[in-house]
């Protein structure tokens, strides 16, 4: 097996965090040499999940009035070229009381996911190239959720109300520079995205919902149509499958949609494990 990198894309409530698990599993079980990044992993070697990013100038004013953070903060920042990346929210888990909201609020001004879609485009891209030039010489298969499609259309389309054109780009970017890991793309699907998506509602914590329908509708793409609340974020979604089932139909890769509308776990993870065959993992 030569394939490097699995990547598991999909809808919020659509099951990607089972079906990388599921996948985890099945080559854990087969004694297989994988890692498995989740969406949310701090330590996520491609995305920047609650990581800011400043200028030389804005780093200095930053440490001006961090108080007795300004130690911690220049241990943990990260300079990659001109830029200054901060772990915030990695410092924040560790600090809590300690990190002041009003200093927290200031530097998530400047979270890579707030900044223009262009300097995100270049952050992120810029990580994918780090990580694939390691990840090649690895002896292991990484399997990744969601920051290959979804990421580049929730910044680009729903963040932003970008063209298809730009979105398009960024990920075919990002396909390129993976190539030499000859990755393998599994989509997930369900029949029913309404009755897939109230139930994520149902079943996670209120702010999650709530922070999700703002976002789906107050900026970008669902601003622009006028769309509100929990209806409104349902036709976001539904633009969002479209757009991003049009992408992956463009992509060369190796690929495969898997659908997962009945929520059987056992059944679903039997398929999986066909589906890997199929690609010659197991």
């Amino acid at each position: 097996m030569n394939t490097k990198l699995i990547i598991v894309e999909g809808l919020p409530g659509f099951g990607k965090t089972t079906t990388a698990n599921l996948i985890h599993d099945i080559f854990t079980e087969n004694n297989i040499n994988t890692e498995l990044f989740l969406e949310g992993n701090l330590d996520h070697p491609t995305d920047y999940d609650g990581v800011s990013c400043f200028n030389e100038k804005e780093f200095e004013c930053l440490l001006s009035a961090s108080g007795e953070l300004k130690g911690v903060f220049i241990d943990s920042v990260v300079k990659r070229d001109d830029d200054y990346l901060l772990p915030y929210l990695k410092i924040k888990n560790e600090y809590g009381s300690k990190f002041p909201d009003q200093l927290f609020n200031t530097i998530f001004k400047n979270d890579i996911y707030e900044l223009p879609l262009e300097k995100n485009i270049e952050l992120i891209t810029n990580n994918w190239e780090v990580f694939a030039e390691k990840a090649n010489y690895e002896n292991k298969t990484y399997i990744f959720e969601c920051c290959f499609i979804q990421n580049p259309v929730t910044v680009g389309m729903v963040k932003w109300g970008k063209q298809k054109e730009v979105v398009i780009d960024y990920v075919v970017r990002l396909a390129k520079i993976i190539e030499c890991l000859n990755p393998v793309l599994f989509y997930v699907e369900q029949d029913d995205l309404e009755y897939s998506f109230k139930k994520a509602c149902k079943e996670r914590p209120i702010e999650w919902s709530s922070g999700f329908i703002e976002y789906y509708t107050n900026q970008g793409y669902g601003k622009e149509k006028g769309y509100e609340g929990l209806d409104g974020t349902l036709k976001v979604l539904e633009a969002r499958r479209a757009f991003e089932e049009e992408i992956f139909d463009m992509l060369t890769m190796k690929k495969e949609k898997v659908n997962n509308s009945h929520f059987e776990t056992e059944k679903y993870k039997s398929r999986l494990n066909e589906k890997l065959k199929f690609f010659e993992f197991l």
